[in-house]
């Protein structure tokens, strides 16, 4: 009886710190929605300059990914995920204290960082932990990501709001509070102990073995398309309805949390989906409805604006499922497939970023800079992007699908 006791608050403590874990990552993946406009403002930005920022965290994103498996390996799981989340702590400390671009380009830099170091962490802690229903855990666990990216960007506008001492907080107060909850998951990994960092190297699955797996690579382009239309979103869809139709940001913002609420609950409600039908054909169905919305909102202009929402349904899928399929597939080599998916897909995040801004920019250019139409046509342009990944990643889970039924491995 103490030995299960023992074990229930271990495993407790576990599930409180990847729960708590993917709070922290959502809140400071998407608290930049309604910053943006205001970051964009104060150092003078326009939209590809904004997306080259975006991209340049994106690739302190992809340094993180490159080295946290080696920290893993040295240090352990648990003073890794701690060292992630004082890096976030610390980073929003400095972007309080920053009121010169170069300071705030460093300081937002560090937080992805520790962002990069945060998704390997908690990527290899699902795997470890999470080994019977696999798919449902994962997208649960996942799920807590869109929980917290939902009340994010309205907490994040209110809080801007906020005054101390006769100061308003504005975006960089908002950043240095919000980051500050970072203490909490780093409190619960303290007190836990997480398995896996006693398995020895000559009983995990080769490097090599692993990049001659065809699966393997159309994971890489599964999760980089899924990815980089997900996270888009946080980045760009509060500027789209502020600048093509011209509402207000908390309006704009509330949006963005309606997307992130239907993510939040497809990962609660539709994981059990993943287990019961496969995750290939999973990969289809979901981004496939995630670029329908996508492209009917651009064309269906203001009054289907709802549908962007709607597109979080399907992409929230995505990456839970990715993870689940690895941890199935390689379960002694979920280390190194976690890490090596995910610095490509950190690639394709700091090369999409870029494309979406350099889209944006050509087409009004085509139009006219001043042109209304010009930005209108740009931003859906950009956006179309978007929609274009949910799309290629329908395509490559197709490909999935039919590699793995050929060869009877169907998960």
């Amino acid at each position: 009886m103490q030995r299960l006791k023992n074990f229930n608050k271990v495993y407790a403590l576990q599930l409180a710190t990847i729960f708590l874990g993917f709070i922290i990552f959502g809140i400071s993946e998407n608290i930049k929605g309604p910053a943006i406009p205001r970051i964009q403002f104060d150092f003078n930005l326009n939209e590809q300059q904004l997306g080259t920022l975006l991209s340049l965290n994106a690739l302190g994103y992809l340094i993180a990914c490159s080295f946290t498996a080696v920290l893993v390996r040295k240090w352990g799981i648990k003073a890794t995920s701690i060292l992630s989340f004082a890096s976030m702590l610390v980073s929003g400390m400095f972007i309080f204290l920053s009121h010169t671009y170069p300071l705030f380009s460093a300081s937002y830099f560090l937080m992805y960082i520790g962002n990069g170091m945060l998704e390997i962490a908690l990527a290899i802690l699902g795997a470890r932990i999470f080994v019977r229903n696999t798919g449902t855990m994962m997208n649960l666990s996942h799920a807590f990501y869109g929980l917290s990216s939902t009340v994010a960007p309205l907490i994040a506008t209110k809080v801007m709001t906020v005054q101390v001492f006769g100061q308003t907080l504005d975006w960089r107060g908002m950043y240095l509070v919000m980051l500050s909850l970072a203490l909490l998951p780093i409190l619960t990994a303290m007190r836990s102990s997480f398995p896996g960092d006693d398995l020895a190297d000559e009983s995990r699955t080769p490097f090599k073995v692993l990049l001659r797996d065809p699966a393997l690579w159309l994971m890489v382009l599964i999760l980089t398309f899924g990815v980089v239309s997900e996270l888009a979103v946080g980045g760009w869809l509060v500027n789209y309805l502020e600048k093509a139709y011209h509402w207000s940001t908390v309006e704009a913002s509330g949006m963005l949390s309606v997307f992130f609420l239907l993510f939040a609950v497809s990962r609660f409600f539709l994981g059990p989906v993943t287990d019961r039908i496969g995750f290939a054909l999973s990969f289809i169905i979901f981004s496939g409805f995630s670029a329908i919305c996508t492209f009917a909102a651009i064309i269906g202009g203001e009054q289907w604006s709802l549908l962007f929402a709607a597109a979080g349904i399907g992409i929230a899928m995505i990456y839970p499922t990715v993870m689940a399929f690895i941890a199935k597939r390689y379960p002694r080599g979920s280390d190194t497939a976690i890490t090596f998916t995910v610095t490509l897909m950190g690639l394709g995040s700091v090369i999409g970023n870029y494309i979406i801004g350099f889209v944006i920019e050509m087409v009004k250019r085509i139009y006219g800079e001043g042109d209304s139409l010009g930005l209108l046509r740009g931003l859906q342009a950009g956006y179309g992007f978007i929609g274009l990944c949910a799309l290629l990643c329908t395509v490559s889970g197709c490909m999935l699908y039919r590699y793995l039924k050929k060869h009877g491995e169907l998960i």
